[in-house]
Protein backbone atom coordinates (compact mmCIF):
# COMPACT_ATOMS: atom_id res chain seq x y z
CA UNK A 1 0.00 0.00 0.00
CA UNK A 2 1.56 3.46 -1.35
CA UNK A 3 1.38 6.32 1.66
CA UNK A 4 -1.55 7.86 -0.15
CA UNK A 5 -3.86 5.32 0.49
CA UNK A 6 -2.46 4.38 3.38
CA UNK A 7 -3.63 7.82 4.51
CA UNK A 8 -7.00 7.48 3.26
CA UNK A 9 -7.26 4.09 4.96
CA UNK A 10 -6.53 5.43 8.25
CA UNK A 11 -9.13 8.54 8.03
CA UNK A 12 -11.60 5.34 7.41
CA UNK A 13 -9.96 3.09 9.78
CA UNK A 14 -10.95 5.76 12.75
CA UNK A 15 -13.74 7.01 11.07
CA UNK A 16 -14.94 3.58 11.57
CA UNK A 17 -14.74 3.19 15.58
CA UNK A 18 -14.95 6.74 16.40
CA UNK A 19 -15.75 7.78 19.08
CA UNK A 20 -13.61 5.28 20.13
CA UNK A 21 -9.53 5.58 20.04
CA UNK A 22 -7.48 3.67 17.93
CA UNK A 23 -3.46 3.20 19.24
CA UNK A 24 -0.36 4.07 17.27
CA UNK A 25 0.35 0.40 18.12
CA UNK A 26 -2.77 -0.84 16.80
CA UNK A 27 -2.80 1.05 13.54
CA UNK A 28 0.82 0.45 12.45
CA UNK A 29 -0.17 -3.49 13.35
CA UNK A 30 -3.14 -2.87 10.61
CA UNK A 31 -1.07 -1.44 7.89
CA UNK A 32 1.93 -3.14 8.47
CA UNK A 33 4.06 -0.46 9.16
CA UNK A 34 5.62 1.36 11.86
CA UNK A 35 4.33 3.64 15.01
CA UNK A 36 6.89 6.05 13.93
CA UNK A 37 5.42 5.87 10.31
CA UNK A 38 2.31 6.32 11.81
CA UNK A 39 2.99 9.22 13.94
CA UNK A 40 4.01 10.74 10.93
CA UNK A 41 1.05 10.05 8.74
CA UNK A 42 -1.35 11.43 11.68
CA UNK A 43 0.53 14.53 11.69
CA UNK A 44 0.36 14.69 7.93
CA UNK A 45 -3.56 14.52 8.30
CA UNK A 46 -3.99 17.05 11.13
CA UNK A 47 -1.71 19.47 8.82
CA UNK A 48 -3.94 18.78 5.54
CA UNK A 49 -7.25 19.83 8.13
CA UNK A 50 -8.33 16.29 9.18
CA UNK A 51 -9.97 16.53 13.05
CA UNK A 52 -7.75 14.18 14.69
CA UNK A 53 -6.65 14.23 18.29
CA UNK A 54 -4.98 11.88 20.67
CA UNK A 55 -6.85 10.53 23.91
CA UNK A 56 -3.77 9.90 27.02
CA UNK A 57 -4.04 7.21 28.88
CA UNK A 58 -3.50 3.44 28.99
CA UNK A 59 -6.55 2.92 26.61
CA UNK A 60 -6.32 5.75 24.84
CA UNK A 61 -4.81 6.74 20.95
CA UNK A 62 -5.94 8.75 17.81
CA UNK A 63 -9.54 10.01 17.43
CA UNK A 64 -11.20 11.69 14.13
CA UNK A 65 -14.24 14.11 14.31
CA UNK A 66 -16.69 11.97 12.53
CA UNK A 67 -18.98 14.73 12.04
CA UNK A 68 -16.60 16.99 10.44
CA UNK A 69 -14.98 14.50 8.07
CA UNK A 70 -16.74 12.85 4.79
CA UNK A 71 -15.65 9.51 3.57
CA UNK A 72 -12.42 10.37 0.15
CA UNK A 73 -13.85 9.99 -3.40
CA UNK A 74 -10.67 9.43 -5.08
CA UNK A 75 -12.14 7.34 -8.69
CA UNK A 76 -10.12 8.05 -11.98
CA UNK A 77 -12.33 8.60 -14.53
CA UNK A 78 -11.54 5.04 -15.62
CA UNK A 79 -13.42 3.93 -12.39
CA UNK A 80 -16.07 6.22 -13.05
CA UNK A 81 -16.82 5.07 -16.62
CA UNK A 82 -16.52 1.54 -15.23
CA UNK A 83 -19.51 1.77 -12.61
CA UNK A 84 -21.31 3.82 -15.62
CA UNK A 85 -21.46 0.45 -17.43
CA UNK A 86 -22.12 -1.74 -14.75
CA UNK A 87 -25.02 0.18 -14.05
CA UNK A 88 -26.46 0.50 -17.47
CA UNK A 89 -27.00 -3.20 -17.44
CA UNK A 90 -29.45 -2.49 -14.54
CA UNK A 91 -31.70 -1.42 -17.65
CA UNK A 92 -34.92 -3.54 -17.12
CA UNK A 93 -34.50 -4.39 -13.65
CA UNK A 94 -36.08 -2.46 -10.43
CA UNK A 95 -32.72 -1.11 -9.94
CA UNK A 96 -32.02 1.02 -13.13
CA UNK A 97 -33.59 3.92 -11.26
CA UNK A 98 -31.88 3.70 -8.05
CA UNK A 99 -28.72 3.09 -10.04
CA UNK A 100 -28.72 6.34 -11.92
CA UNK A 101 -29.08 8.26 -8.83
CA UNK A 102 -26.07 6.65 -7.38
CA UNK A 103 -23.81 7.44 -10.40
CA UNK A 104 -25.40 11.45 -10.13
CA UNK A 105 -24.67 11.23 -6.91
CA UNK A 106 -20.96 9.79 -7.23
CA UNK A 107 -20.38 12.61 -9.90
CA UNK A 108 -21.52 15.22 -7.84
CA UNK A 109 -18.64 14.80 -5.25
CA UNK A 110 -15.95 14.17 -7.82
CA UNK A 111 -13.76 17.19 -8.42
CA UNK A 112 -14.94 18.88 -11.30
CA UNK A 113 -11.50 17.82 -13.34
CA UNK A 114 -11.94 14.30 -12.85
CA UNK A 115 -15.51 14.51 -13.68
CA UNK A 116 -14.95 16.47 -16.92
CA UNK A 117 -12.20 13.60 -17.99
CA UNK A 118 -14.43 10.62 -16.83
CA UNK A 119 -17.83 12.56 -19.56
CA UNK A 120 -15.35 12.63 -22.15
CA UNK A 121 -13.88 8.87 -21.70
CA UNK A 122 -17.70 7.82 -21.44
CA UNK A 123 -18.43 9.55 -25.02
CA UNK A 124 -15.85 7.41 -26.69
CA UNK A 125 -17.66 3.70 -24.82
CA UNK A 126 -20.64 2.47 -27.92
CA UNK A 127 -23.00 0.19 -26.14
CA UNK A 128 -24.93 -2.44 -28.78
CA UNK A 129 -27.35 -4.79 -26.71
CA UNK A 130 -27.28 -5.31 -22.94
CA UNK A 131 -23.97 -5.72 -21.69
CA UNK A 132 -20.49 -7.20 -23.05
CA UNK A 133 -19.13 -10.21 -21.68
CA UNK A 134 -15.61 -10.76 -22.82
CA UNK A 135 -12.72 -8.00 -21.12
CA UNK A 136 -10.59 -5.34 -22.54
CA UNK A 137 -6.81 -6.33 -21.59
CA UNK A 138 -5.40 -3.68 -19.04
CA UNK A 139 -2.66 -2.17 -21.53
CA UNK A 140 -5.57 -1.32 -24.15
CA UNK A 141 -7.92 0.25 -21.29
CA UNK A 142 -4.88 2.65 -20.00
CA UNK A 143 -4.47 3.91 -23.51
CA UNK A 144 -8.20 4.37 -24.41
CA UNK A 145 -8.43 6.93 -21.18
CA UNK A 146 -4.55 8.39 -21.74
CA UNK A 147 -5.34 8.59 -25.61
CA UNK A 148 -1.74 6.97 -26.03
CA UNK A 149 -0.88 4.92 -29.92
CA UNK A 150 -0.89 1.23 -29.86
CA UNK A 151 1.28 -1.55 -31.19
CA UNK A 152 -1.15 -4.53 -31.51
CA UNK A 153 -0.34 -8.07 -32.52
CA UNK A 154 -3.81 -9.04 -33.88
CA UNK A 155 -5.01 -12.65 -34.82
CA UNK A 156 -7.75 -12.85 -37.60
CA UNK A 157 -10.55 -15.41 -37.55
CA UNK A 158 -8.63 -17.25 -38.98
CA UNK A 159 -6.25 -17.45 -36.36
CA UNK A 160 -3.48 -15.47 -38.53
CA UNK A 161 -1.44 -13.10 -36.56
CA UNK A 162 -0.82 -9.37 -38.03
CA UNK A 163 1.33 -6.20 -36.77
CA UNK A 164 -0.75 -3.09 -36.19
CA UNK A 165 -0.05 0.36 -34.76
CA UNK A 166 -3.41 1.81 -34.12
CA UNK A 167 -4.93 4.59 -32.71
CA UNK A 168 -7.18 3.74 -29.71
CA UNK A 169 -10.65 6.15 -29.85
CA UNK A 170 -12.60 4.19 -28.22
CA UNK A 171 -15.02 1.19 -27.83
CA UNK A 172 -17.76 -0.84 -29.04
CA UNK A 173 -19.74 -3.30 -26.88
CA UNK A 174 -22.64 -5.95 -27.38
CA UNK A 175 -24.38 -9.24 -26.00
CA UNK A 176 -20.78 -11.28 -26.00
CA UNK A 177 -17.89 -9.02 -26.98
CA UNK A 178 -15.99 -6.20 -26.37
CA UNK A 179 -14.23 -4.32 -29.40
CA UNK A 180 -11.55 -1.74 -29.85
CA UNK A 181 -12.23 1.25 -31.92
CA UNK A 182 -9.17 2.31 -33.31
CA UNK A 183 -7.76 4.05 -37.04
CA UNK A 184 -5.45 1.66 -38.57
CA UNK A 185 -2.50 2.74 -39.66
CA UNK A 186 -1.81 -0.68 -41.89
CA UNK A 187 -5.52 0.23 -43.46
CA UNK A 188 -5.69 3.36 -43.30
CA UNK A 189 -9.20 3.45 -41.45
CA UNK A 190 -11.33 3.31 -38.72
CA UNK A 191 -11.51 -0.83 -37.39
CA UNK A 192 -12.98 -2.73 -34.94
CA UNK A 193 -10.66 -5.19 -33.24
CA UNK A 194 -12.37 -7.72 -31.19
CA UNK A 195 -10.35 -7.66 -27.56
CA UNK A 196 -9.92 -11.36 -27.18
CA UNK A 197 -8.02 -11.97 -30.44
CA UNK A 198 -5.15 -9.47 -29.62
CA UNK A 199 -2.58 -11.64 -28.66
CA UNK A 200 0.19 -8.95 -27.88
CA UNK A 201 -0.09 -5.41 -27.36
CA UNK A 202 2.56 -2.24 -26.64
CA UNK A 203 1.94 1.26 -26.06
CA UNK A 204 3.70 3.76 -27.17
CA UNK A 205 4.13 7.46 -25.63
CA UNK A 206 2.59 9.01 -29.03
CA UNK A 207 -0.36 10.80 -27.94
CA UNK A 208 -3.93 10.53 -30.22
CA UNK A 209 -5.48 13.75 -32.02
CA UNK A 210 -8.17 11.35 -34.00
CA UNK A 211 -11.66 11.70 -32.74
CA UNK A 212 -14.70 9.30 -34.27
CA UNK A 213 -17.86 9.30 -34.57
CA UNK A 214 -20.69 6.62 -34.35
CA UNK A 215 -21.58 7.68 -37.89
CA UNK A 216 -18.48 6.37 -38.91
CA UNK A 217 -19.31 2.66 -38.23
CA UNK A 218 -21.06 0.03 -40.30
CA UNK A 219 -23.52 -0.17 -37.93
CA UNK A 220 -27.16 0.82 -37.88
CA UNK A 221 -27.37 4.17 -36.16
CA UNK A 222 -30.71 2.64 -34.09
CA UNK A 223 -28.36 -0.10 -32.44
CA UNK A 224 -26.06 2.25 -31.07
CA UNK A 225 -26.20 4.21 -27.92
CA UNK A 226 -23.20 6.54 -26.34
CA UNK A 227 -22.38 5.70 -22.93
CA UNK A 228 -23.42 8.42 -20.90
CA UNK A 229 -22.74 9.55 -17.22
CA UNK A 230 -26.52 10.75 -16.65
Amino acid sequence: MNRTDRLYALVEELRAVSPRPRSARWLADRFEVSTRTVERDIVALQGSGVPIWAEPGRTGGYVVDRSHTLPPVNLTATEAVAMAVALHRLAGTPFAVAGGTALRKLLAVLPAADAADARLLAGRVLLVGSGPATSVPAVVADAVAARRVLRLRYADRCGVSSAREVEPLGYLGNDRHWYLLAWCRLRAGLRCFRTDRIVGVEASPERVTREFSPADLDVPAERVRRLTLV
